[in-house]
C-alpha cells in the first residue's frame, strides 16, 4: 500500500492536468462556453492538488522507515533504468508541504485571476499547467531513479516557462520567462551529464545503486560539482541566480508556487536525496559552502534595495536557499530540510500576502504604498508573521530552523566537524550572521513602507481581499507561527534524517541554550537600524542610508550585465559568425554551382536559338559536311 501510495502521489495531478489541457480554450468574451471551462478548469485544479494533498498525508501516517520499490524499465549496454520509488519520512514531510502550497496556490488563483479580467482567457491551461508543475515536482520527491528523477525535473521548468509568461499582455513576461528557461537549462547540461556519470559507473541510474556503489574519486567528484551546476540553476543559486527576481513578472500565486516548496527547493532536496555522495569528497562541500555564503549575502544585500515587494521577496528567497543549501555544505542535510519546510510556510504566505496587496491597490512599487495596515488588517497580521518568521523572530517558524542552520555551521567550524573544509564552515557561519542582521532590516523596512506610517500617493479605497484569497493566506499562518515547534520534537527531527537503511543518528533541529542569544542581538540591530532610521525621517526611504551602493545593490550588483558581456555577448557574436559561414561559405558553395550550371545550360539554349531558314541550313550544311566525310574516308580505306 505504501507503494501504491507513492505511485499515486504525482499520478493525481499528473491526470487532472492532461485532462485539463484538453478543455477548450476560453473565448475573451463573457460567455456560457468561458465559464463552463473555466468552473471545469477550477475544479480539476484544485481537486488533483487536495487529492495529492491527502496522499501525501496518507504517506506521512504511514512511512516511517526507507521503503523502496522498482522494476526494470530500460537496459541500454549495461545501464539499467528502473521505475520506482523511494520514500521516507522526510519525502513524506516534502511532499504534504509540495501539496498542501499547491492547493492553496490553486484555491487562491481562483479569486485573483477574476472571470470579469481580460488576463482570464487562458485560465484552463493556467490551471492545468499549476498542476502539471505539482506534479513534476512530487516526481523528484519520489522518484527511486535518476532518471525519472530528471523527468520530473525537466518538466518543472518547462512548465515554469509556461506560467511565468501567463500575462502575454505585459512585454517582461515572455522575457522573463525565455530567460529563466534558458538560465536553468544550462545548468540542467551539468545535471544531465552528472547523472550520466553516475548512472554509467554504477551500472544502473537507480538511486539505491548509485549510492552503494563504490565510484572512482575523480569520477564522483566531477558528477558531484556537475550535479551543483543543476542544482545552481534550479535553486537560483550564483551564478545562475539571475533569473527568479525577473521571474516576478509572472502571477503572485506562481510566485508562491515557484518560491515556497517547488522549484527553488528542488536543488536543496535533490542534494540531500544524494547526501552521502555530495560528503563523499572534498571539493564538492566547498564549492557548494563558497557559493552559499556568497549567494546569501548577495541575495540579502540586493534586498535592501528594492522598491518592488515582489522583487524583494524574491531576492529574500535566494538568500534563503543559500542558507540551506550552506547547511548542506557543513553535514547537516536535516536542518536543510528544517529550514525548506519553514521557509516553504512563510514564503508563501508572503507572497500571497503580496498579492493581496498588489490586487488591492494596483502597483507593486513600495514607494507609493504606506498606511495599509488600517484598511487591511487581516494581510497586514498576515504579512507582520510572514515577515517576523524570515527575519527570524521568536517564536515564529523561522527562528527554529534558521537557528538550526547557524548552529550547525557554528559547530562545524569551531569543532571542524561536516565534510566542508573549516575555512569554509567560518565563511558561511560569518555570512549566516550577517544575513540575520540584512535580512531584519529589510523586512522590517518592507513593513514600515507598505502598511505603516501614511499613504505617501492616493490609493484606490485599499480593503482586505475576497475569501478566496484571504483564507489561503490565513491557513498557511498557522505552520508559518508553529510549524518550528515541531523541531523541538525528537520524532520530528528523526523524520528529517539522511535515508539511509544504516542511520542511527538524529540531527538537533533546535539548539537551546546560549548560542540563541548572537541571533537574537543581531536580529535587534537589524530591526532597530530600520526603525531608528524611519524615525529620523518618517517620510523617507530607510534604503537611502545606502547611499551610491544602493542602485547597485538594486541592480543584484549588476551581474545580469556582467553575463550579458561574458556570455550572452559572445554567443550571439559566435551565432552570427555561424551564420555567415553557412550563408556565404556553405550556401555560397552551393548556390555558385547552381548558378553556373544555370548559366552553362542559358550559353548552350542560346547557341541552340536560330531562326528555320538559319537552321535549315546549318542541317543541311552537316549533313553535306558529313557526306564529304564519308568519301574521303571511303576513298582513303580502299587505296
Amino acid at each position: 500500500m505504501t507503494v501504491l501510495l507513492g505511485a499515486l502521489l504525482p499520478t493525481v495531478p499528473l491526470v487532472a492536468g492532461l485532462v485539463g489541457l484538453l478543455l477548450p480554450p476560453a473565448s475573451r468574451e463573457a460567455s456560457p462556453g468561458r465559464l463552463s471551462a473555466r468552473r471545469a478548469a477550477v475544479a480539476l485544479g484544485v481537486t488533483g492538488a487536495a487529492g495529492a494533498l491527502a496522499v501525501a498525508v496518507a504517506l506521512l501516517a504511514r512511512v516511517d522507515t526507507l521503503t523502496e520499490a522498482s522494476t526494470t524499465w530500460l537496459d541500454l549496454a549495461g545501464l539499467r533504468i528502473t521505475l520506482g520509488v523511494r520514500l521516507d519520512p522526510a519525502a513524506a514531510l516534502v511532499a504534504v508541504a509540495v501539496a498542501a502550497v499547491a492547493l492553496l496556490v490553486q484555491v487562491y488563483s481562483v479569486g485573483y485571476l477574476r472571470p470579469e479580467h481580460p488576463d482570464d482567457d487562458r485560465y484552463p491551461p493556467y490551471a492545468a499547467q499549476i498542476s502539471l508543475f505539482t506534479a513534476a515536482m512530487l516526481t523528484v520527491v519520489v522518484a527511486g531513479d535518476l532518471i525519472m528523477l530528471l523527468v520530473g525535473w525537466e518538466v518543472m521548468g518547462v512548465c515554469s516557462y509556461l506560467l511565468i509568461a501567463h500575462d502575454r499582455r505585459l512585454p517582461q513576461a515572455p522575457a522573463a520567462a525565455t530567460k529563466a528557461f534558458l538560465v536553468t537549462r544550462v545548468g540542467d547540461v551539468g545535471f544531465l551529464l552528472g547523472i550520466a556519470l553516475l548512472g554509467v559507473s554504477a551500472g544502473s541510474s537507480r538511486i539505491a545503486d548509485v549510492l552503494a556503489h563504490d565510484h572512482a574519486p575523480g569520477l564522483l567528484t566531477a558528477a558531484c560539482l556537475l550535479l551543483l551546476a543543476g542544482v545552481a540553476g534550479k535553486s537560483a543559486q550564483f551564478p545562475l541566480h539571475t533569473w527568479l527576481p525577473d521571474a516576478m513578472a509572472g502571477p503572485t500565486p506562481i510566485s508562491a508556487l515557484i518560491h515556497a516548496a517547488t522549484m527553488v527547493a528542488a536543488g536543496v532536496y535533490a542534494v540531500t536525496r544524494l547526501f552521502d555522495l555530495f560528503a563523499a569528497t572534498s571539493v564538492v562541500p566547498a564549492v557548494l559552502g563558497v557559493t552559499a555564503s556568497v549567494t546569501l549575502l548577495l541575495g540579502a544585500l540586493a534586498a535592501t534595495a528594492q522598491d518592488d515587494l515582489k522583487r524583494v521577496l524574491a531576492w529574500s528567497t535566494v538568500s534563503q536557499i543559500g542558507y540551506m543549501t550552506g547547511a548542506l555544505a557543513v553535514g547537516a542535510p536535516g536542518a536543510a530540510l528544517f529550514h525548506l519546510l519553514t521557509h516553504a510556510a512563510f514564503k508563501a504566505l508572503l507572497f500571497l500576502a503580496a498579492g493581496s496587496v498588489i490586487h488591492a491597490v494596483g502597483t507593486a512599487l513600495m514607494s507609493r504604498m504606506g498606511g495599509l495596515r488600517r484598511g487591511m488588517p487581516v494581510t497586514f497580521w498576515c504579512t507582520l508573521v510572514g515577515l517576523g518568521a524570515l527575519a527570524g523572530v521568536p517564536p515564529l517558524s523561522g527562528f527554529w530552523s534558521k537557528d538550526g542552520v547557524l548552529a550547525a555551521a557554528q559547530a562545524a567550524a569551531l569543532d571542524g566537524t561536516g565534510p566542508a573544509p573549516t575555512w569554509v564552515a567560518w565563511s558561511f557561519w560569518i555570512a549566516g550572521l550577517l544575513g540575520v542582521v540584512l535580512t531584519a532590516w529589510y523586512a522590517t523596512r518592507v513593513l514600515m513602507l507598505t502598511f505603516l506610517g501614511r499613504a505617501r500617493e492616493p490609493l484606490p479605497n485599499p480593503h482586505d481581499p475576497s475569501a478566496l484569497l484571504r483564507w489561503p493566506m490565513l491557513v498557511l499562518a498557522v505552520p508559518a507561527t508553529l510549524l518550528g515547534l515541531a523541531g523541538l520534537s525528537p520524532a520530528f527531527a528523526a523524520r528529517l534524517a539522511p535515508a539511509a537503511p544504516d542511520t542511527t543518528t538524529t540531527p538537533e533541529l533546535v539548539h537551546l541554550g546560549p548560542g540563541l542569544l548572537l541571533p537574537l542581538v543581531l536580529l535587534l540591530v537589524g530591526v532597530g537600524t530600520a526603525v531608528v532610521g524611519r524615525r529620523r525621517n518618517p517620510t523617507e526611504d530607510p534604503a537611502r542610508v545606502l547611499g551610491p551602493l544602493r542602485q547597485l545593490f538594486a541592480a543584484g550588483f549588476r551581474l545580469d550585465e556582467v553575463q550579458h558581456t561574458l556570455v550572452v555577448r559572445p554567443v550571439r557574436a559566435l551565432a552570427r559568425l555561424a551564420r555567415t559561414g553557412d550563408e556565404v561559405v556553405v550556401d555560397g558553395v552551393v548556390e555558385g554551382t547552381g548558378r553556373a550550371a544555370s548559366g552553362l545550360g542559358g550559353g548552350l539554349a542560346t547557341l541552340h536559338r536560330a531562326a528555320l531558314p538559319r537552321a535549315a541550313a546549318g542541317v543541311l550544311a552537316g549533313a553535306l559536311l558529313i557526306g564529304v566525310a564519308a568519301v574521303l574516308l571511303a576513298g582513303w580505306s580502299s587505296s
